[in-house]
This record gives structure tokens, C-alpha cells and sequence, in this order.
């Protein structure tokens, strides 16, 4: 007896312990950005089970990485949950406790086409990393959602199907999660790939959809982030005017392309860095390990020449802090070194940000210390640091790199430019869009006359909001019948440089849950869920999918 016993044991016991490794989950999400919160919360409050599978250990993405100062656009298009993210931070700017380093009356107020603090409307755009992070983690505990954090998909092997179906995900701990429905809520846009989804990375050329803003744009100079806008010509070699000594470091040899051509490259990411002024808050500089300062001769050339706007994007966010972007022909953005990190292995990823924090932190303590540096910039630079109360476990570093583009799905509809500027209309509308069509420079060159020059930079005014197809969101068919992709969309390079806001990725998060559960309920792929009957769950839950104006 004992023996069959045993038997029994090994038998049934291994297969309940299989059991208990796989949880059978509603909705499946994986990601930690703030599409996941969103997507996580409208799941629950539809009464359904989900988890969050972040590989991230801190919940929000960019949104608690430092890029506080909103990029919004029409704010009156932002409905549903993202409004209520950024209704509950001007909740806790209410009290009198949020305001450590400054008085609130002395806070400057401004934001992006509307003050920061909308009294009216209950509403705060503008907010320190720290905050908008306690924003998505109180969420979680309200609804009670699990969060598996510093999990990571295996790539290879860890996405199983059955057909057009994913049964289950597994990560590289050996844990696996098995659901009705998915979402991938990552910037990369890792489980999609995994799933055999098609997508695309880098620029499509203009042919391919019709486009006149995708591809390669040589000649175009929209912002002042290219050396149109230095008052001399930057000769881009080690002894100037003498090819054979060289290029300076960060200029490509390469040609650029043809203008309206495709490539496989992405535009430039960055850290979008808290700094402060307050000296009881503030962290000097460091140097950082591998500062090498030849790698900012460029820069040299850049303030010889006469530029002074180094300090033009140092947005303020509450409590004398700053979400500092790139400004200018060599700033924080590292032109031509996140190429590979789409559909890089993880190792290789932590390569790119570690070069990238190298070098972006270099470019800080170069700008403040370097004597060729012009005295009144180092001055004014050292004045400035990192914030002390924020990325605390992280050395006061953002913990997300601003991966402002990767892998981008073809999916049962792709956006374009088309879409965006109303050329046509937008079927089946999910959420509305409306910030300025932004691409950041993609690659530095030399022009033909011999002198240095930045490309890709892009910036074209939508003319108003624009609708976002749901057809975005769903791979085609056959593919991934039970996946929603809300952050690496399907469309095109040039309309996903609207479509990548932070506030568009909490809306597509929330549709995509509404979606991934009424598919559910009815027995269905995700792209056959009747439209009228998601336009209606959508709008009860406050999502706005059309304008006044429309």
C-alpha cells in the first residue's frame, strides 16, 4: 500500500504542483508601463481576474521615469482612466504636504497649452516621478491587482499557443501564466514578437503608405535640435577641414539615404533626468565611471560657435525640480546608439542603457566641469543636480530609459500620417491622439559640403485631435486571436511619433482591457468584438472617441 501510495504521490502530486505553477488568468498583461495599470484596473472593475507581469520592479514606465512635464496636447481628448491618473495626482498637490521644497504659490504653474494645475477641472498635468509612481501603485492596492515584478518573458520559449491562441507565457524564472486573453503593455514590444505577430522597426520610406513625413528626411529642419540652428557651419573632423584626421566621436560616417527612403533605424532615446536647484536637495554631478571627455569635442564646437541654449528645456515640475529633455544639436538624446535595442537580447539592452547613462551623465559633468566649457554655462550647470527624494534605489537616475520607439505591430489597421492629419477617416474609433506629429533626430551625418548635420527630427501640428481605429490595437487575424497591443501599436513610423504620448497609452491600455473582456464574454478573437458594443462599454467609462469639434 505504502508503495502505490508512494506512486500516487509522484503521480498526481507533480501534476498539482503543475498546476499551482500555471494560474489560470482572465487577462494576462505584460509590461509594467502606465498602459498596464490602466489595462489591469478596467479589467478588474469589469469583474474579471488579472495580473500584471512586469519586468520592471517600479509601475508607470516614463510616466514615474521622469517625464513629468505631460505631453498632452488637447487635454479635453484625454478621458476615461488616464484622466483619473492625472485627476488623483492633483489630489495629493492638494495637500499642503506635497509641497516640501517650495511653497505652492510659488510654483510657476505652467504646463503644455494650460497651466499645470487645473483648478476647474480637478486635474494636475505636471508632477514629480515619485508621485505619479505612488498615483499607480495606490491603483494596484485598491484593486487589489497582482504585480509579479523583475519578470522577464522568455523570448525563445515562452510563449505557447494553440493555433491562433496563446495559452500561457513564461518568463525566465521558470514561472508561467496562463490566460483567456493577453495584452503586451511593453515599450518594446516583446511579447508580440514572441507571439510571431508581424511588425515593423524603423522608418517605412514614403512609398510604402503614401506618406510624406515618413523615411529619411534629409534637408528637413523643423525644431532647432540640428546645426541649422548654430551660427557657423561645424566642420565634423578631428583637425577641421582634414578628413584624414578623422571624424569626432558621435558622427557617422555613413551616408544618410536617400530622402523618402526606409530604414531600420529608430530615433534617439534618452533619460528624461529630475534635476533640482535646491541646494538642500541637490546632488552634484558625478563623474561617472568611463567619462571619457573626448567623446563632447563636438560640443566644444557647438558653444565656440555661439549657442546658449543648453538650459531651454529644463521643464519645471513641482518642488523647484525639473523633467529635462533634450534641447539643441548635441544634447541628451545619443544620436545613433539605440538602433539595435528593439529586438536586441536583454543582455545587449542592458548594454545600450548603461552606454547611454554613460554617456548622458558624462554630457552633465562635462558641461559643468570642462574648463573649454564657456564659464557662464559651467556657472549656470553647476548650479544644478539631481534630486535627492527621487529614484532613490537608483542612484537618483530615472529607472526607464525613454524608449521613444522599437518594434511597431502591422496589425488589422495601420494609423498613418494619413489618419492623423484627417485625410481620411478613422474607422472604429478606441481614444483620440492629438499632440503634434514629434520624431527625434535618428541619425547624425556629414552633408555633401563637408560639414556635420543631424536628420530625423520631425515636427507637424495634427491641425486638431484625431481619432485612433481599434483595428490598431488587434493583430491581424489569425495570428493572435486573443492579444491587444496598446503601446507598440500598429501604424506607422511618422504617426507614431503623436501616437507614443503617455496619456494615449493609458487610454489604449484601458480600451484594450475593455475589449480583451468583452472577447471573452461573447466567446470571441479580439477582432471580432462588435464595435457599437465596445463604443458603448467605452463611452460609459468616460473614454472620449470623437471631438467637440468633429
Amino acid at each position: 500500500m505504502r508503495h502505490l501510495l508512494l506512486i500516487f504521490l509522484l503521480l498526481f502530486g507533480a501534476s498539482s504542483a503543475g498546476t499551482q505553477s500555471a494560474p489560470q488568468y482572465d487577462l494576462v498583461i505584460y509590461g509594467g508601463t502606465a498602459a498596464a495599470v490602466t489595462a489591469a484596473v478596467q479589467a478588474s472593475r469589469m469583474g474579471k481576474t488579472v495580473v500584471i507581469i512586469s519586468p520592471d520592479k517600479h509601475l508607470g514606465g516614463l510616466s514615474s521615469g521622469g517625464l513629468g512635464f505631460t505631453d498632452t496636447g488637447d487635454k479635453a481628448v484625454i478621458g476615461g482612466l488616464a484622466r483619473e491618473f492625472y485627476h488623483r495626482v492633483w489630489k495629493l498637490y492638494d495637500q499642503p504636504t506635497a509641497w516640501k521644497w517650495e511653497k505652492r504659490e510659488e510654483y510657476g504653474n505652467k504646463g503644455q497649452g494650460t497651466p499645470a494645475i487645473d483648478g476647474e477641472q480637478r486635474t494636475m498635468w505636471i508632477f514629480e516621478p515619485h508621485v505619479a509612481e505612488e498615483v499607480f501603485e495606490e491603483l494596484i492596492r485598491e484593486y487589489k491587482i497582482p504585480v509579479h515584478r523583475n519578470e522577464w518573458l522568455d523570448r525563445k520559449n515562452g510563449v505557447k499557443k494553440d493555433g491562433a491562441r496563446i495559452t500561457s507565457i513564461t518568463t525566465l524564472s521558470g514561472k508561467r501564466y496562463a490566460g483567456k486573453m493577453f495584452i503586451d503593455a511593453t515599450y518594446e514590444g516583446d511579447l508580440m514578437a514572441a507571439a510571431g505577430v508581424d511588425y515593423h522597426v524603423g522608418r517605412e520610406a514614403n512609398s510604402v503608405y503614401g506618406e510624406k513625413w515618413n523615411g529619411v528626411q534629409t534637408g528637413v529642419l523643423h525644431h532647432p535640435h540640428h546645426f541649422g540652428a548654430v551660427k557657423e557651419k561645424i566642420n565634423p573632423y578631428v583637425v577641421p577641414g582634414d578628413p584624414r584626421s578623422g571624424l569626432l566621436p558621435r558622427i557617422s560616417a555613413e551616408p544618410p539615404g536617400e530622402y523618402g527612403h526606409g530604414d531600420k533605424k529608430v530615433q534617439a532615446y534618452c533619460f528624461r533626468m529630475c534635476m533640482t536647484d535646491h541646494p538642500d536637495n541637490r546632488v552634484p554631478f558625478p563623474k561617472p565611471a568611463g567619462y571619457d571627455p573626448k567623446q563632447y569635442e563636438l560640443l566644444v564646437r557647438i558653444f565656440d560657435a555661439g549657442w546658449r541654449e543648453t538650459f531651454q528645456k529644463f521643464d519645471r515640475i513641482p518642488n523647484r525640480k525639473t523633467d529635462t529633455n533634450n534641447h539643441g544639436p548635441m544634447s541628451t538624446d545619443n544620436i545613433g546608439y539605440s538602433y539595435d535595442y528593439p529586438e536586441a537580447s536583454y543582455e545587449r539592452r542592458r548594454e545600450i542603457i548603461r552606454e547611454h547613462e554613460t554617456y548622458q551623465k558624462g554630457w552633465l559633468y562635462f558641461i559643468a566641469n570642462d574648463p573649454r566649457v564657456p564659464e557662464d554655462v559651467r556657472t549656470e550647470m553647476r548650479r544644478w543636480g539631481l534630486a535627492r527624494d527621487e529614484f532613490k534605489d537608483n542612484g537618483n537616475w530615472p529607472h526607464q530609459i525613454y524608449v521613444r520607439e522599437a518594434r511597431r505591430m502591422i496589425g488589422s489597421y495601420v494609423m498613418t500620417e494619413h489618419e492623423l492629419l484627417k485625410r481620411r477617416p478613422t474607422p472604429d474609433s478606441v481614444g483620440m491622439g492629438s499632440y503634434g506629429i514629434d520624431s527625434h533626430n535618428i541619425q547624425r551625418y556629414i552633408t555633401p559640403e563637408g560639414y556635420v548635420q543631424n536628420e530625423g527630427d520631425i515636427g507637424v501640428s495634427t491641425n486638431g485631435p484625431y481619432q485612433i481605429a481599434y483595428g490598431s490595437l488587434t493583430p491581424k487575424r489569425g495570428q493572435a486571436d486573443n492579444l491587444l497591443v496598446p503601446v507598440c501599436v500598429s501604424s506607422s513610423h511618422i504617426a507614431f511619433g503623436s501616437i507614443r504620448m503617455e496619456p494615449v497609452f493609458m487610454i489604449l491600455g484601458q480600451s484594450s482591457a475593455t475589449a480583451a473582456i468583452l472577447a471573452i464574454d461573447d466567446g470571441l478573437a479580439v477582432q471580432d468584438v462588435p464595435y457599437p458594443k465596445l463604443r458603448e462599454r467605452l463611452l460609459k467609462d468616460g473614454q472620449i472617441l470623437e471631438s467637440a469639434a468633429r
